[in-house]
């Protein structure tokens, strides 16, 4: 007697069973390449919505962060395309962002209040203010779950610093959050941030303001940090900027270039520290400019500023 062996192909299942199992590794196929795209890190708050780009995560994208999703880095991608000397800018805000505090301790203000403060980055506020000054107190604001979450995970166990989830068109909330209310005399002097966030406010939501309310809660001798998108300055042409704009705003989230004078608008009440509003390389740089540092010119699109509230 000859014993056949068998083959798989001799084997067959009755055909319903053949196409339940078909449907079933289709659809494994289909809901593993979705997962890999829009796959949940261990840190993304739940909640969130993955498939919608976020400003915060954009920026840290820019960065060279790992706190973003594929959504955020094609946004990213595109507005390069549209102004390829974006990172140079972003690197140039943090480095401005770093003197200014830095200028704020010198000047024996201690307390920050850094609103729009993003994703935490290696030299944020909190870690410029307190090796400058141990007892320096931070608190950080923004609205985004990830920056939040990520913000809370990076201060824990840091009694000097924290996090308060608020939006910059509600200071009223800002300023009532228990956060603020334990970290921060105001009765004192605070270094109030507003470093790359009010470009993304239109002029319908009258960011000058809020920025006045803020303003008004703060003791004399407070300062305002600032920087802002514009054309005025450095090599960005006009229509490059209007490409930007619409590649923020097709991400939810539009960008205003302004102008000199409306950026000068949000220093209203406040003295303006030397040398003023300047392109970011140019205010109180560490050393003097050098051709292998300060090559680029994008670094020179946008203002930055310091005012002091007498």
């Amino acid at each position: 007697m000859t014993v056949r062996s068998m083959r798989t192909a001799d084997f067959r299942l009755p055909l319903p069973f053949e196409r339940t199992i078909s449907s079933l590794c289709s659809n494994a196929r289909a809901m593993s390449w979705s997962d890999k795209l829009m796959e949940r890190p261990t840190w993304a708050p739940q909640g969130i919505d993955l498939s919608v780009p976020s400003v915060s995560r954009i920026y840290d994208y820019y960065l060279g962060g790992s706190h973003n999703f594929e959504v955020d880095r094609e946004a990213g991608r595109r507005a390069i395309e549209a102004f390829p000397g974006l990172p140079k800018i972003m690197q140039a805000n943090r480095a401005f962002m770093r003197r200014a505090v830095r200028y704020a301790v010198d000047r024996g203000v201690t307390q920050f209040l850094d609103i729009g403060s993003g994703i935490p980055t290696f030299g944020n506020v909190h870690e410029v203010a307190q090796a400058a000054h141990p007892r320096a107190r931070v608190v950080y604001v923004d609205h985004d779950p990830v920056a939040v979450a990520h913000s809370r995970a990076v201060l824990a166990g840091d009694e000097r610093a924290a996090i308060v989830s608020a939006d910059l068109r509600s200071p009223h909330d800002i300023l009532a959050a228990d956060e603020v209310a334990g970290l921060l005399d105001l009765d004192r002097p605070v270094a109030l941030l507003l470093v790359a966030v009010l470009h993304f406010m239109q002029d319908g939501d009258d960011p000058w303001k809020a920025v006045a309310q803020l303003r008004e809660a703060l003791a004399p001798g407070s300062l305002l940090i600032l920087t802002h998108a514009s054309t005025d300055t450095g090599p960005i042409k006009p229509e490059e900027g209007e490409e930007l704009e619409g590649v923020y705003r097709n991400v939810g989230s539009p960008l205003l270039m302004r102008s000199r004078p409306e950026v000068e608008r949000f220093f209203d009440g406040f003295e303006m520290v030397e040398p003023g509003l300047v392109p970011m390389p140019t205010w109180r740089p560490d050393a003097a400019p050098t051709a292998a540092v300060d090559d680029d010119p994008a670094m020179y699109v946008g203002f930055a500023g310091v005012g002091r509230k007498p």
